[in-house]
């Protein structure tokens, strides 16, 4: 694990909490929505939300979900709210949304891109939940990404996942998102999950998408940060640095802002 001497667990939670409640303070709205996937990253996010004392809305989305995914995403809310008087859940079974969408697009011959595009969909169908609940209550969203999803590997649907008004836990790597998790007691059926996007509806982790593991892709991207390439390492150390040089450099267009074509001041 990363840090972990110098991860201060409890001022990085007080940090967090403080952050979330001056920016809802600036931005003149009365809490938070976040949505449950029954995942770490989506328990630990509502639970930084619920500390502010404003009100959280927990909202599950399932579309065509695997059993354990909703367990374990109940038993996460069922806890939160026994624990904070000011948070709230919802579900919205968005699977009759997701075959209406189906009924009205073509399909593709090619599987593996329908299959993709097909998940993708199911993200945005999920922010745009999000932010008709935000809407109705005068609320942020609040991202659940973490630091390798969102900034190393590109490992979310751009406007789904990554369609968010503040990012709580997105500076912190996945092994500081579990130290945060144990501290905070998100149920452990949770924080022993394997880790999965629940967006195929199959049991495909992360990890079978990505190639790797997160605590490989961790020691990828500090390693490049220091200047370390694949030449440096052999073997499966080697192949790991080459599976997040690769999905960094695809995923380019999902973190740099959007490119706008400058038109010369002579020409208007």
């Amino acid at each position: 694990m990363a840090h972990s001497n110098s991860f201060q667990v409890e001022k990085i939670n007080t940090h967090i909490v403080n952050w979330l409640k001056d920016y809802a303070a600036q931005a003149h709205v009365k809490g938070f929505v976040v949505g449950i996937s029954g995942g770490i990253d989506s328990a630990v996010t509502s639970t930084l939300c619920a500390q502010t004392g404003l009100p959280t809305l927990c909202v599950e989305m399932p579309i065509h979900q695997a059993a354990s995914q909703v367990s374990r995403g109940q038993e996460h809310i069922t806890q939160l709210k026994q624990r904070f008087a000011n948070v709230s859940s919802v579900v919205s079974d968005l699977t009759p949304v997701f075959e209406t969408f189906k009924q009205q697009v073509p399909s593709s011959d090619n599987e593996a891109i329908l299959n993709l595009t097909l998940a993708n969909t199911r993200a945005r169908l999920r922010m745009t939940t999000l932010y008709y609940f935000a809407g109705l209550n005068s609320a942020l969203v609040a991202g659940t990404g973490n630091k390798i999803e969102d900034f190393g590997v590109g490992f979310y649907t751009k406007y789904g996942d990554g369609g968010v008004d503040l990012s709580p836990i997105a500076d912190l790597m996945k092994s500081e998102v579990r130290m945060l998790a144990q501290y905070l007691n998100v149920p452990e059926s949770i924080i022993v999950a394997k880790p999965t996007d629940g967006l195929f509806g199959d049991d495909r982790s992360d990890e079978d998408q990505l190639g790797a593991s997160y605590d490989e892709l961790e020691f990828a991207m500090l390693a490049y940060k220091k200047g370390e390439t694949e030449d440096d390492f052999v073997g499966r150390t080697r192949e790991v640095m080459g599976i997040y040089r690769k999905l960094n450099r695809a995923n380019q267009h999902k973190m740099n802002p959007i490119p706008v074509c400058n038109i010369p001041e002579d020409l208007k």
